[in-house]
């Protein structure tokens, strides 16, 4: 089946992009240590044209599972379907319809963006006439490095290269793994927003990521694995009201040097002598209360704001704490982790 064939104009179009089914993968015993079950019968439907996240610490089975789907590593047991093609009934058609991008960049640095794209839908077997190779060079912003050699490239210059190498060959299922590890602030949106342009024209995207607010940002659904299991997959909306905790920051008309008495019940923290950090659950207390209560101590509020629950909230309570890839965004100027050359 050649490789442009598989797109999302298709006819009988699947209503899940990816979908697995009891997928578990045993690693042999090593040495001294045991047989590692590295995926536990994981159950997973990701819906077509969504913008999926899947998270969990180091160890948790995600490398497995891309290596599954990228036909690199061969499961033990259960089924893994591309676009309704299963992997190892249809290996090929799988390997078409689907594109990953991975954490390392692997390309050869004698060859030019052009080239090296040219190769790659060749490999695909997409006819001269049907390539794409500037089209997508121009997407990502190396049109005018199109005869660079790779070497001269950027760090930040190479992974957006690596993410049109995924496309070449226009498949309807994008992998993206850890796309924006090391790249500095002004590079990571400009390639939020390739990746939301490709899934409006409907690519459907999975996006693996330790940076949780890249998550919240991007993904309409999230799944968290931990241990070889998922552990929640459930829309971000949804998952983001499951911890039933909020903040709510006071700032005060006199200075304290201890929280109020009437705010006993409450979770109180006196970060400055003017500002009042009290912690509470929607569900059971009430945001009035807490204001009458500085009320009834004849305290005047100056400003307030509240802090909702966010990902890393629900991600430390589902992993009891696991947090081996948890990260934040760095600020503006400044690269995350890894040794990539950020310069754009």
């Amino acid at each position: 089946m050649p490789a442009h064939a598989a797109s999302p104009a298709a006819v009988n179009l699947p209503a899940h992009a990816v979908e697995l089914r009891g997928l578990t993968k045993i690693y042999s015993p090593t040495g001294k240590a045991g047989p590692k079950h590295a995926l536990k019968g994981i159950d997973l439907a990701i819906p077509r044209g969504s913008l999926f996240g899947l998270l969990g610490p180091n160890g948790a089975g995600k490398s497995t599972l891309i290596n599954i789907l990228a036909g690199l590593v061969n499961k033990t047991g259960g089924n893994a379907l591309i676009w309704g093609h299963d992997t190892e009934e249809a290996p090929r058609a799988a390997r078409a319809s689907i594109g990953i991008v991975p954490q390392e960049l692997n390309m050869d640095p004698f060859f030019t963006p052009r080239e090296m794209l040219e190769l790659q839908a060749g490999l695909y077997g997409v006819p001269k006439r049907d390539r794409r190779t500037d089209e997508l060079l121009d997407a990502v912003g190396l049109l005018d490095k199109a005869d660079a050699h790779a070497r001269s490239l950027s760090g930040g210059m190479k992974r957006r290269l690596m993410v049109a190498k995924a496309m070449v060959h226009s498949p309807p299922v994008l992998v993206l793994d850890e796309p924006t590890a090391g790249v500095d602030v002004e590079l990571r949106r400009h390639l939020w927003d390739y990746v939301r342009e490709l899934n409006r024209r409907g690519t459907t995207v999975l996006l693996t990521t330790h940076y949780l607010q890249e998550a919240e940002e991007l993904c309409d659904t999230i799944a968290i694995i931990n241990h070889g299991q998922v552990v929640a997959c459930e829309p971000t909306r949804t998952l983001l009201r499951r911890v039933d905790a909020k903040a709510l920051t006071v700032l005060l008309d006199r200075d304290l040097t201890a929280p109020p008495a009437t705010l006993e019940g409450f979770t109180v923290e006196l970060a400055e002598p003017r500002r009042l950090i009290v912690r509470y659950q929607p569900s059971r207390q009430r945001v009035d209360a807490i204001l009458a209560a500085l009320s009834a101590a004849g305290l005047g509020i100056v400003d307030l704001s509240t802090e909702e629950s966010d990902l890393e909230d629900i991600f430390l309570q589902l992993t009891g704490g696991a947090h081996g890839e948890l990260g934040t965004l760095p600020p503006s100027g400044e690269s995350g982790t890894g040794s990539v050359n950020d310069a754009a």
